[in-house]
């Protein structure tokens, strides 16, 4: 494991603070697009992790399907499934699918995964233990055609 592998993962396993209101997640997309310089990687956790960081527009259509895919299926009067290591400048956004909480806040021996990571650092391959729905693999292709490595 390089240095940069050790740095996701203890920035991974740190301490995050969740968009609990759907205005807190409008305010973090709002504070992610005012630092989108091109540096952020866009993780599909299940897929291989990128190479590189997403190009500014890419960053900017992922924040606008994401977005619209979390309203679409979480539908609740709350947020509460993206998380970031700080809401008012974000370094690592986790974000939560829908259909796989399980126990994503709180405390659990075997929390899950999120389903995507957005992070300044190029991230890890994260071993998950369950197999990415096709929806959700045709959706990201869809999104990135296929091809983000």
């Amino acid at each position: 494991m390089s240095a940069s592998d050790d740095e996701f993962m203890a920035l991974f396993r740190g301490s995050f603070v969740s968009a609990l209101r759907w205005p807190q997640l409008d305010a973090l997309w709002a504070v992610l697009r005012k630092q989108n310089d091109g540096g952020w990687f866009v993780y599909a956790v299940g897929e291989a992790p990128p190479e590189a960081p997403l190009a500014v527009s890419d960053l900017e259509r992922f924040v606008s399907e994401i977005d619209a895919f979390l309203r679409r299926e979480h539908d609740e009067d709350y947020c509460g499934i993206v998380y970031a290591d700080s809401l008012s400048c974000p370094s690592m956004i986790k974000i939560y699918d829908p259909h796989n909480l399980g126990v994503s806040c709180g405390f659990s021996n075997n929390p899950p995964l999120p389903g995507w990571v957005v992070s300044r650092l190029r991230p890890n391959d994260l071993p998950s233990t369950r197999v990415l729905p096709n929806n959700r693999r045709r959706w990201w292709r869809r999104l990135f055609g296929g091809n983000l490595v």
